[in-house]
């Protein structure tokens, strides 16, 4: 689809409304996406200097991209780790088929193609910080990333904002191909401000005995929404996504999570984990599908929220979709309030309230973290889902 086949899609598809099911608790209004100005027509450089990010950790590559452009300040030989033009891949799994896709698919100017080799370890991840830098802006963000057989590599992006107050509108479209036997960890960390709107729709196809390890984290923005596809191509296909959310004041989260199982002998595992304060909002929707020929799939997804305060709300909606007889599929959701017996216990012993809320929101997460394998970015996002507890 040409750009301008995608900005005639995108101009006749409606703001989606709280009368769709998949919108139901997202509300969009008083959102104009025409109202921010897009990427490409802000002035200005990639700024040189930044609030340090959420994940300190050592890269084989780095990049920055703001509304500007993309600064590459580093790339290992024997990889393609460039801006990303026209290639035979793009758009093959996120398309234009729903508004915010068609936005970006019209819209995008800056973004990245990751492309390694067959049987290339890289022992040390590629690290993509994608920053929304103008008042008022619209960042549109794409990457594609190609790993070939028998290659095994890290790829972490951070989205982040200049500044804390900055209002802006970010859209971003990941496509990753993982081929045969090769494995990706994928950690995408979200931590906008909280004028910011982000829409993001990430989807992956894994090949025949393929691992994917995704992370994904969200601490900031207003509003906005989520999608996470993992299409299990080929047999013996393995996908593991761990995400953590932290929310609070009026802030809104949407995950919409989405495993497909195409082929037999295919495991998916999804566990989300999110802690709410004040009058914060998350809504997690899941749904595993098995196709006809995709038997002795084994899928799980689990969602748990903790609340902090009576004010905050989550709502989990876990679905199944099975064509398939010889499978083994579960799910499960839970939302609770903080034990109010074990935030007695530690305050009687003289800790702050804060503190104590520290210390089970640390137990809460635990399993969760354990999960990921990355140890800088498993200490990196459990001290920033702590460091969400106010002290006192």
């Amino acid at each position: 689809m040409s750009r301008a086949e995608a900005l005639e899609r995108y101009r006749s598809l409606p703001l989606p409304s709280t009368s769709e099911e998949a919108w139901r608790f997202t509300d969009l209004s008083g959102f104009d996406p025409d109202a921010f100005v897009a990427n490409g027509h802000v002035p200005g450089t990639v700024p040189r200097t930044w609030p340090k990010g959420l994940v300190d950790i050592e890269s084989a590559a780095f990049a920055t991209v703001t509304e500007s452009g993309i600064e590459i300040e580093r790339a290992p030989q024997g990889i393609t780790f460039e801006l990303l033009g026209e290639h035979e891949l793009l758009g093959k799994l996120v398309g234009a088929d729903e508004k915010f896709a068609a936005h970006n698919a019209a819209e995008w100017k800056h973004g990245l193609l990751i492309h390694v080799p067959k049987g290339v370890v890289l022992e040390q991840p590629v690290y993509v910080r994608i920053a929304n830098s103008a008042e008022q802006g619209a960042l549109f963000w794409r990457m594609l990333v190609i790993a070939e057989r028998e290659s095994r590599f890290s790829v972490i992006e951070e989205y982040d904002s200049a500044s804390p107050d900055l209002v802006g509108y970010s859209n971003a479209v990941v496509e990753l191909h993982v081929e045969q036997a090769a494995k990706v960890e994928y950690v995408s960390v979200q931590n906008l401000s909280l004028g910011t709107w982000h829409f993001g729709s990430h989807h992956a196809r894994v090949g025949r005995d393929a691992e994917l390890d995704w992370v994904t984290a969200g601490f900031g923005t207003k509003s906005g929404k989520v999608r996470i596809q993992n299409d299990l191509a080929g047999e013996g296909a393995t996908s593991r996504v761990t995400g953590a959310y932290f929310a609070d004041r009026s802030q809104h989260l949407d995950y919409d999570t989405f495993q497909e199982h195409i082929a037999p002998n295919t495991t998916s595992d999804f566990a989300f984990k999110g802690a709410l304060r004040d009058t914060a909002s998350v809504v997690w929707r899941g749904m595993i599908k098995v196709e006809k020929d995709a038997q002795r799939t084994n899928a799980y997804q689990e969602n748990r929220n903790l609340l902090l305060s009576d004010q905050a709300h989550a709502d989990s909606i876990p679905g199944l979709e099975i064509e398939a007889n010889d499978v083994r599929c579960t799910h499960g959701a839970t939302i609770g309030q903080v034990d109010r017996e074990q935030l007695f216990y530690l305050m009687a012993r003289g800790l702050p309230r804060g503190e104590a809320e520290r210390l089970i929101v640390r137990g809460f997460f635990t399993d969760l973290l354990s999960r990921i394998e990355l140890e800088p970015v498993r200490e990196a996002l459990g001290a920033a889902l702590e460091a969400r507890i106010p002290h006192g």
